[in-house]
Parts: structure tokens; C-alpha cells; sequence
């Protein structure tokens, strides 16, 4: 019960964050940032969270809007 709340709470913050970023690298930051967070509190491997959480947080705001800023 306890991860739950805590995973909400993660992907609460990671929300948040996420709409700050405005160029693709603060985007792959914030993405890092969540799954490395998330893959802590599910134990598993944070730096593989980290690197899927990266590539997911820069690239897709681009495949779903590509005229997005920072989309080239």
C-alpha cells in the first residue's frame, strides 16, 4: 500500500515538472528524472528507468505534436 501512495506521489511531481519543459533536453531530463524515480520505488533497475524515461520524456511530446517547440 505504501509504494502506491508513494508512486502516485512520484508521478504527481513528475506531472508537474513535465510541463516545464521546452526544449526536447529539459523534456529527456524530466523523463529521467521519473523513471528513474519510479524504477527506485518499484526495484528495478534505476539507471535502465532512467535511460527509458529519457528517451520517452524527449521524443514523444515531438511524435504527438510536431510543431511542438524544440521539434525540428
Amino acid at each position: 500500500m505504501s509504494i502506491t501512495i508513494r508512486a502516485f506521489g512520484v508521478l504527481a511531481a513528475c506531472a508537474t515538472l513535465a510541463a516545464c519543459g521546452q526544449t526536447p533536453v529539459e523534456r529527456a531530463s524530466t523523463g529521467a528524472l521519473a523513471g528513474g524515480a519510479i524504477a527506485a520505488l518499484t526495484d528495478e533497475n534505476v539507471l535502465t528507468g532512467a535511460l527509458v524515461g529519457g528517451a520517452v520524456g524527449g521524443i514523444a511530446p515531438c511524435v504527438a505534436n510536431p510543431n511542438a517547440a524544440g521539434c525540428y
